[in-house]
């Protein structure tokens, strides 16, 4: 297999769609997180990311609402807004033995914290273990376009993850996120172990020429992001 070091968007576009087709288990009783982890600790790697309801008013930020963790198989999706960070998921998180797997978990778990305090353990971040195989690209996306041939959608990320119910499509995404982590590290431990892969030649960049160079000058109302 040949590993391009980075991918561009318009490459990531017009690839087929990837979807978690396991089962997909919501999560909204403290009963049944406690049973959601004990499926989950028979695992010894597991996919994680996070949902936080996406804030449109300056300066009001919700806390995280959910909390996908996935098998090869299973996505339990544990709604937080309703049953809180409790034990058992805190118990999961600190596990030594179980190693969950997944992308920018700095933000993830700061979120998280704000919930309850908690140390986690054996937990591995994709954009940093990528690097040893040549990958620069840090997002998901395409990280997972560089090694499947296929996208993940973000359509459903902004939507509101404290509704009520769920809808179809948010539950798909959600899992698909948690589910895809696992699977790219699934794939570069099988490249490792073989051996069977080898790094693209890197790609010159083109030049810019002076007059396809714009330079934007902020007006008075601008405010950076």
């Amino acid at each position: 297999m040949v590993i391009k070091r980075t991918i561009n968007k318009e490459a990531v576009r017009n690839m087929p769609k990837a979807a978690f087709t396991g089962k997909i288990h919501v999560v909204d009783t403290p009963l049944e997180a406690e049973k959601a982890v004990a499926s989950l600790e028979r695992y010894s790697l597991l996919g994680i990311d996070s949902e936080t309801r996406p804030s449109f008013t300056k300066g009001k930020l919700y806390k995280v609402a959910l909390l996908q963790i996935s098998s090869e198989k299973d996505c339990f999706l544990f709604r937080l807004n309703l049953t809180g960070l409790i034990p058992p998921i805190i118990s999961l998180l600190e596990n030594p033995s179980i190693t969950k797997i997944g992308l920018s978990l700095r933000d993830d778990f700061a979120m998280l914290h704000r919930r309850a305090p908690f140390k986690q353990q054996a937990c591995i971040e994709l954009q940093e273990y990528v690097r040893m195989f040549g990958i620069q690209d840090k997002s998901l996306q395409k990280i997972y376009g560089i090694l499947f041939g296929r996208k993940i959608s973000k359509s459903q990320r902004l939507t509101n993850w404290e509704a009520e119910e769920l809808t179809d499509p948010q539950k798909v995404y959600a899992a698909t996120d948690a589910w895809a982590c696992l699977n790219i590290y699934n794939k570069l431990q099988e490249l490792k172990a073989t051996g069977n892969y080898e790094l693209a030649p890197e790609e010159e960049k083109p030049e810019e020429k002076e007059e396809d160079i714009q330079v934007i000058m902020p007006n008075a109302n601008y405010q950076p992001l």
